[in-house]
């Protein structure tokens, strides 16, 4: 087995959300801003954060064989 890894080109997003209301912030600053409004009853247990991944497709060299 090789030492080497494969690098796969892929694009990752952030996505901070408030998990209580789904309120997507265009980043974590929008979020603490949000905790910090006293006028809004968000706190810090409701942060949310995902990474979405998207991989570039991959293609082969070769075709495929419809005979198996």
């Amino acid at each position: 087995m090789s030492d080497d890894l494969i690098k796969i080109p892929a694009i990752a997003k952030e996505v901070v959300k408030n998990k209580r209301t789904g309120t997507v912030y265009a980043d974590k600053a929008a979020f603490d801003a949000d905790v910090a409004d006293p006028s809004t009853d968000t706190t810090v247990d409701d942060f949310r954060q995902d990474l979405e991944i998207t991989v570039a497709s991959l293609h082969t060299k070769g075709g495929t064989n419809p005979n198996k």
